[in-house]
């Protein structure tokens, strides 16, 4: 080949280089352009969508990475398109109840009458009257509750949880659950496509292999456990022949007995449900498994006439990235508003956004004390870190803010003065309040509060109070640390 043939083929060379260049560079361009359009689109909350927008902007292709398969909604559903089919006695006695629950609201708890119209608006559904609502604590009092409820079912079990190990608690339920369908009861079991992975087998194969019909909500394409994931169904809940439920913080896994000494052991808290509001944990099961499975569960075994049996009026309040968008974050600010003497705040994440953060110091600054109760160690490092970046902001606010002693403190639960609890999944923090579906249940009756209270009080007489003075007082490099951290928030 002689010199100008040579010269020539560089020069081809050359051009192809530059071509396939600008082509990379184009399409990095067009996929930039594209996903932040999208983000300014479709992202509803603008801490979030900067925090992306300067993620892809700075960082192309990481950026763009992460935020299509992290950073994005991919669920659209229409409630009203998976409503079950409930019988006519079912709904007539669910209207009797949710107008008997406003007189008594007006009667009882007239200063928390606009905390109940919001809550009409923001989920709209009313609140029942006639139930009764006890708190069980750890897996300890919870567990034996659930199986025996299973035990004794007739007809049919509503479970979705997050976490369902295939450990001693987990065995123990999943020997429940086959004895049930063994005696004809109708079983559906949901758990999270990221939740199963925390246990190997997965509980969903298990399950399957003995005939229970069993759902992944959203099986992840990640291979891996992933905490940081979001859009995950959280809610945990376990409704046995429509008539008795069960709610609140707890997973199904053996490090939620503490009487066994596990080696990771977690405190947690429950509730058991009992009246019509039962049906709106029944109605938000239903919506998930018929999103997931296509089946649309109705009639009789699920939706059975549900009379008064307690005292309390109750509400469940469900949320997600979906038609539910952004609703316990709006009752929780309607909630502080309404404060007038203290407010008490269990979480295991506190990552609370502006909004959030203004309306706790509002409320502190106006004279209601606010005590915020979270772990001394948490289980997720960055979350932790980020927390205690907060801290500073909630302290010169004047709120009050105690770290819980070990074991790790699971507990969701907030109270309002003496009448008032919102209790269940959710956390206060992003993925919790933005991006995962959740559930609680808004409550007004004294006498649970004042439970809940005596709760609340046993876990301060072992907790320790922290000041803005010790925030401040922390070494340059750990606050650098916590303060990158939280810079994170939006993604954690």
């Amino acid at each position: 080949m002689n010199e100008e043939s040579a010269a020539k083929l560089m020069d081809v060379s050359h051009l192809l280089s530059e071509i396939w260049v600008v082509i990379v560079v184009g399409l990095q361009t067009l996929a930039v352009v594209a996903t932040t359009g999208h983000l300014v689109l479709s992202n509803r909350d603008v801490p979030s969508t900067v925090g992306w927008a300067g993620l892809v902007l700075l960082a192309p292709i990481l950026g763009v990475g992460l935020y299509w398969v992290f950073g994005i909604n991919r669920i659209e559903r229409k409630a009203h398109r998976l409503r079950p089919e409930t019988s006519l006695q079912s709904e007539e006695a669910s209207v009797r109840a949710e107008q008997r629950a406003h007189r008594i609201l007006e009667t009882r708890y007239p200063g928390l009458v606009a905390l109940g119209h919001l809550g009409d608006e923001l989920t709209q559904s009313a609140l029942d009257f006639g139930n009764r609502i006890r708190p069980l604590v750890n897996g300890d009092d919870a567990y034996p509750e659930m199986l025996a409820a299973i035990e004794q079912a007739e007809r049919s079990i509503a479970l979705s949880t997050y976490i369902f190990d295939h450990d001693a608690a987990g065995k123990q339920f999943i020997a429940a659950l086959h004895r049930a369908q063994q005696r004809g009861v109708a079983v559906r079991v949901l758990i999270d496509g990221v939740g199963q992975r925390y246990s190997r087998p997965h509980t969903p194969k298990v399950l399957r292999e003995l005939g229970i019909a069993t759902g992944i909500f959203l099986e992840s394409a990640l291979p891996i456990r992933n905490p940081y994931v979001n859009l995950r169904n959280h809610r945990k809940i376990l409704v046995v022949d429509g008539r008795t439920g069960f709610t609140g913080g707890l997973n199904i896994r053996e490090g939620c007995i503490l009487s066994l000494d596990p080696p990771h052991p977690v405190q947690d808290l429950h509730f058991k449900i009992e009246g019509p509001a039962v049906r709106g944990l029944m109605d938000t099961f239903g919506l998930d498994w018929a999103f997931t499975t296509g089946e649309r569960l109705g009639g009789e075994p699920w939706y059975p006439v549900l009379g008064p049996i307690g005292e309390t009026i109750a509400r469940c309040v469900p949320d997600g990235p979906d038609e539910d968008f952004d609703v316990l974050r709006r009752l929780i600010l309607g909630a502080l508003a309404q404060a007038k003497r203290r407010v008490r705040i269990v979480t295991p994440y506190f990552l609370p956004d502006q909004a959030l953060v203004t309306a706790l110091n509002v409320t502190a600054m106006s004279g209601v004390e606010v005590q915020i109760l979270i772990p001394v160690r948490n289980n997720l490092r960055f979350v932790q870190w980020a927390a205690q970046a907060h801290a500073e902001d909630i302290l010169e606010g004047h709120n009050r803010i105690f770290l819980t002693a070990p074991p790790f403190d699971h507990s969701k639960l907030m109270v309002i003065d003496d009448a008032w609890c919102f209790i269940g999944s959710a956390n206060w923090d992003p993925r919790s309040l933005r991006l995962n579906f959740e559930l609680n249940v808004e409550c007004y009756d004294r006498d649970l509060v004042r439970q809940l209270d005596q709760l609340v009080e046993d876990k301060l007489s072992n907790a320790i109070e922290i000041d803005a003075g010790e925030m401040r007082s922390r070494i340059l490099p750990v606050r650098l640390r916590d303060g990158f951290a939280r810079l994170l928030t939006p993604y954690l």
